[in-house]
């Protein structure tokens, strides 16, 4: 109860800040002010049920589908790059065209892969712990994804999906020194990635100093900060953003928390965090749960999930506040995304799936303890 508290406190906000933050690129673009907010709200629905099918079916079978999971996985990946079927946007091809929208393969991607470390790690504990084998083999199924999704490109997604996978095998049990090695590795080669590629570069040249090119390069970041500073303790209040109107871009999605932080001031902007911080402590908690009743799957899924959102969040905010380089990723929940929103609320479904089976088991052991009283 106090998990879905806390996510319907950051979806309904959402859409209000949503509503704010994207009025004004609504109407211009096809003069509808909510036209985002409708169609946020027609994922909202698909996410729903999507979170009830989650729901209804129980661990066992996630665990037991969760090699075909990875098939799939891959496989979205590998579909957005087929020519004629992969869906380019501002020069980046991450979607395909499914019904009457785009789904962005890397979040359906992402959640199969998560499921299929999961499955993983308890399948093959003893090898993990063991055996250098037992680490590369997850390892090289991450690289060859990182590689699909830097095609797109997707740096941003790669980031996220390494980053939840290593917690995952760390917690599961990998050795300090194989996981030191491949996260040396893997930080070698995403730097060698960021500086030798020319959009990369700039992005993290501006991030260093927005006000050396304050329009072009630090555009997006100096507006940005603008936008944070001009909010001050308590906010200019709702509606009353300026930065939204033409100046900062994609107010509605990659820096929806900057037009928030204008309206609500530091202290909106604490009360969101704190809502962020509220929700991991639960799921790591339901973590802890479901490790204490040796259900280790469920464990580890759940601390996937939360490290993959908690993470997406920190840095989602962390770039508008100019401590991380620009990334085109959405903060879960609040900014403008089907694709992101329809997996995160199915993703949700999964821990309240979780959430069930513990508390049937320990339903039984209650009442028994009653009685003996």
């Amino acid at each position: 109860a106090v998990l879905l508290l806390i996510v319907g406190t950051l979806f309904f906000g959402g859409l209000v800040v949503l509503a704010s933050a994207s009025i004004t690129v609504s109407d211009n673009a096809v003069g509808e002010p909510f036209f985002y907010v409708q169609r946020q709200l027609f994922a909202a629905l698909i996410g729903t049920l999507a979170a009830a099918a989650c729901v209804l079916v129980p661990m066992r079978v996630w665990q037991a589908l969760s090699p075909v999971l990875l098939l799939v996985g891959i496989a979205l990946l590998c579909v957005v790059l087929v020519p004629g079927l992969g869906y380019e946007v501002n020069g980046a091809t991450r979607w395909v065209r499914v019904g009457i929208m785009n789904l962005q393969v890397s979040e359906p991607a992402r959640l199969c892969l998560l499921i299929y470390l999961a499955g993983y790690v308890v399948r093959q504990q003893k090898n993990l712990r063991e055996r250098f084998v037992g680490f590369l083999r997850p390892m090289l199924v991450l690289s060859v994804s990182c590689v699909l999704l830097l095609q797109q490109p997707d740096f941003g997604a790669a980031i996220v999906l390494l980053a939840t996978a290593l917690i995952i095998l760390f917690v599961g049990g990998a050795r300090i020194r194989d996981f030191a090695l491949f996260f040396s590795l893997t930080l070698v080669a995403m730097t060698t990635v960021a500086l030798t590629s020319a959009y990369r570069l700039k992005r993290l040249t501006g991030f260093l100093d927005p006000w050396a090119d304050p329009y072009n390069s630090g555009f997006q970041l100096t507006q940005s900060l603008i936008a944070v500073g001009r909010g001050e303790w308590f906010g200019v209040g709702l509606g009353e953003s300026v930065q939204k109107l033409f100046y900062l871009p994609e107010a509605h999605t990659d820096f929806v928390f900057a037009v928030y932080a204008e309206e609500f001031g530091l202290v909106g902007s604490i009360l969101m965090i704190g809502l962020f911080v509220a929700f991991l402590w639960r799921v790591f908690q339901l973590a802890l749960r479901a490790s204490a009743s040796e259900r280790y799957f469920e464990a580890y899924l759940a601390i996937g999930i939360g490290t993959w959102l908690g993470l997406q969040a920190f840095i989602n905010i962390g770039v508008n506040m100019g401590i991380l380089p620009t990334k085109g990723l959405t903060l879960p929940l609040i900014s403008y995304g089907r694709s992101s929103l329809i997996i995160t609320m199915a993703a949700i479904g999964l821990l309240l799936r979780i959430h069930h089976e513990l508390s049937i088991e320990v339903a039984p052991v209650n009442r028994r303890r009653r009685k003996k009283q």
